[in-house]
């Protein structure tokens, strides 16, 4: 009986703990990495972009090729004026040969290998295919990024929600006691009618607004399980701390200068325009020639009778040299292509270059977002608190017949607005450094998790 009572205290512990300690954003991080869809294709092209590395390599690596051939074959040849000369015969002009095989054996194969030494195009070749490893890279780290920012997003909209829904319930009770009030009251002659029909219209708007809240919050669940995996029963996500702001901010300059450097969409795009840049050099006249070393070895045979008989023919021929390729006339396709290539690569720069002043524009915005968030929640914070005051006066006020039962009904409604618009505040600040993290290209797990450590105070009830 003991060790059962033990064991069930143990598991009601556990489950207080589990309940206590809550989802953090960076748990949320790490079961959407297993549960994403969107990150599972993204891993799988980082994987296959980091093979085009060894694509730029074996370019400039030997190529050797072996191939072999049988079949039947038939095969007449016909010489004449030939001379012949052989020991004991003396020496004939004007001699004809004739062979002849028809339907016989024929065997050949050749083995020929090939070293690249100069070529412009296949450089081209391989330095892009390093370039499209590197956006590749780019790409991931972007993935990553993007879901961490997915994931603080749907954990904060959830928390949004689900507070919205608190508050409104808590509305909702007060606004139910003042309407009960004001009906009690007006049987006792002490309130006019209209106190009744005002709490009840504003209780009826509220219940509506809980309604929707009630829809809100499981859409805002839903799509938060379809990225992690949490179910909402096991969901117990926290609320940004009072002192989520950033200590020490560095000046914008910085963070300029680290989006402008690290950031992954910028880098996609430069690597893009050198992938441009060497696209038009692949077809300039400079990167026609190409010179490679070669050495082939190779053997026909054939065999079978013809019109004189028995008759075989075979022929071997080994050759290892260099070999010159130098395209004279294409017919214009090849200075289409590098006019096409060029105009290609202002297009790049000219995107390149919006891109960094977007990247520029949402760097200051976020930037600012930190800067004037903390102020802004502080002054929600002692906003909320006037409101929760002004709530009891008007309360108290209400009771001795000072403040009307309309003066109550919006001092309620106030004080929901100030702590929702408080809240709203603190999420802003903290995805406003999720997002400038992201932007210089540093949001990672050393980030989330710092960011992590910040969101961890329960929701607390009003009273």
């Amino acid at each position: 009986m003991k060790r059962a009572s033990s064991a069930l205290l143990s598991v009601l512990l556990a489950l207080a703990v589990q309940a206590s300690h809550g989802t953090t954003l960076r748990e949320a991080w790490e079961r959407a990495q297993q549960h994403d869809r969107e990150y599972a294709a993204a891993r799988a092209a980082y994987e296959a972009g980091n093979t085009r590395r060894e694509q730029a390599r074996a370019l400039w690596r030997p190529s050797v090729m072996l191939s072999a051939a049988a079949g039947r074959m038939s095969n007449d040849s016909h010489a004449a004026g030939a001379q012949f000369s052989a020991p004991g015969f003396g020496q004939s002009s004007g001699v004809s040969f004739d062979t002849s095989i028809d339907n016989g054996t024929m065997e050949r194969y050749t083995l020929s290998a090939k070293q690249p030494l100069i070529s412009r195009e296949r450089l081209a070749q391989s330095r892009q295919l390093s370039l499209s490893a590197d956006v590749a890279e780019a790409e991931w780290q972007n993935a990553r990024q993007s879901l961490m920012l997915r994931v603080s997003e749907r954990y904060f909209d959830v928390v949004l929600a689900s507070d919205t829904l608190r508050l409104l319930r808590q509305q909702d009770m007060a606004v139910e006691r003042m309407l009960n009030e004001a009906r009690d009251r007006y049987k006792l002659g002490t309130s006019p009618i209209t106190d009744t029909h005002e709490a009840q219209a504003r209780a009826e708007t509220v219940k509506a607004q809980v309604l929707m809240a009630e829809t809100d919050l499981q859409i805002k669940q839903l799509a938060f399980t379809d990225l992690t995996g949490i179910g909402p029963n096991d969901m117990a996500l926290m609320q940004p701390n009072a002192d989520s702001a950033p200590q020490g901010l560095l000046p914008f300059d910085h963070w300029l200068k680290a989006a402008d450097q690290n950031n992954p969409a910028l880098r996609m795009q430069a690597k893009g325009l050198e992938a441009a840049e060497e696209e038009a050099a692949k077809h300039s006249a400079a990167g026609a020639p190409s010179l490679d070393l070669v050495a082939q070895m190779g053997r026909d045979r054939l065999h079978g009778s013809g019109d004189y008989g028995s008759a075989e023919n075979t022929s071997s021929n080994r050759m290892i040299g260099v070999q010159l390729n130098i395209p004279l006339f294409t017919g214009g396709y090849r200075s289409a292509k590098h006019e096409e290539a060029l105009h290609m690569v202002d297009k790049a720069r000219a995107d390149g270059d919006r891109l960094r002043q977007q990247i520029a524009l949402q760097t200051r915005s976020a930037w600012l977002g930190i800067t004037t968030g903390a102020s802004r929640v502080a002054a929600l914070e002692q906003a909320r608190k006037a409101s929760l005051a002004r709530l009891d006066a008007t309360r108290l006020g209400r009771e001795v017949g000072d403040r009307t039962t309309l003066d109550l009904l919006n001092a309620e409604n106030e004080a929901t607005a100030a702590e929702l618009a408080l809240l709203q505040a603190r999420v802003a600040l903290v995805t406003d450094r999720l997002h400038l993290a992201a932007l210089a290209g540093s949001l990672d797990e050393a980030e989330l998790e710092s960011v992590s450590k910040l969101v961890q105070r329960p929701a607390t009830q009003r009273q």
